[in-house]
């Protein structure tokens, strides 16, 4: 098992989808040839970009056998790859490189970015978001709850799994060698049954690491109680009685090259 549950990513796929649906919408590409969707996960963002591009040939790529698999089950008919994306090697570069939620699961963006880059044809585009280096409240929380538990020895690798930079480091990467580069932020505020749909939501993504470090289901269970009391707490009911669940994205577009046609004068 490679510990990736495309049930439980998907209990929130609306939620989970709308900032592919905007990274897609803004990208400033007319008619795109080839598409490849890193990280695309169950489908959900590859779907996005088929709607967007319908002529186009879209390949969705994970390193998770049972995200290819829950994919190629509800799109049979679409390209899907295991490979990891950060030993990804195409044979030719694609008109558009996008990633939903994937790239900060990557060590070194420096590198990352730029070899990212490189594997867009002329014309053509890299496009990605990731969560911001901001971090929303219920990530803060985890990480203490990380250092102060028996269990804080074994949290250094969880502690270090995500990577995210700020924009303006992703700008001074890209800006360099792009024809432009489009960055920006946005706060999803998302309407929470409770709680336990805020550990819910995180439990599938950001708090995997912690959880797959600790020795039992004894220790994984105090754990998640610990940081449903400390989210209950810490995010206000509204009159409802659900939760505001704000969260940040940090996107960018960067734009290769154009073309220039050969000069006719001799």
């Amino acid at each position: 098992m490679d510990g990736w549950d495309p049930s439980a990513y998907l209990r929130f796929s609306d939620e989970r989808t709308r900032p592919a649906v905007d990274l897609a919408s803004r990208i400033a590409l007319e008619s795109p040839d080839s598409v490849i969707d890193l990280g695309c996960g169950p489908g959900n963002s590859t779907a996005v970009l088929k709607r967007r591009w319908p002529a186009a040939r879209v390949v969705g790529l994970d390193s998770s056998p049972a995200m290819i698999e829950a994919a190629s089950h509800s799109h049979p008919d679409d390209d899907w790859v295991v490979a990891d994306i950060a030993s990804w090697l195409p044979e030719s570069r694609f008109d558009l490189v996008f990633s939903n939620a994937a790239l900060q699961w990557l060590p070194d963006h420096d590198r990352l970015v730029t070899e990212l880059f490189g594997r867009v044809s002329e014309d053509g585009a890299l496009a990605f978001q990731i969560p911001s280096a901001t971090y929303a409240l219920v990530r803060t929380l985890i990480h203490e709850i990380a250092l102060q538990g028996p269990w804080a020895p074994r949290m250094h690798a969880p502690l270090a799994a995500l990577t995210m930079e700020s924009p303006g480091f992703y700008y001074d990467r890209l800006a360099p060698v792009a024809r432009s580069v489009d960055v920006w932020e946005t706060d999803y505020i998302h309407v929470m049954d409770g709680p336990d749909a805020i550990v819910d939501w995180i439990a599938s993504t950001g708090l995997r690491p912690f959880l797959d470090a600790l020795e039992s289901d004894a220790e994984r269970a105090a754990f998640r109680d610990r940081l449903l009391k400390r989210v209950a707490q810490g995010y206000p009911l509204q009159v409802d009685g659900r939760i505001l669940f704000p969260f940040r994205r940090t996107f960018v577009i960067a734009y290769a090259q154009r073309r220039h046609p050969r000069s006719t004068l001799s």
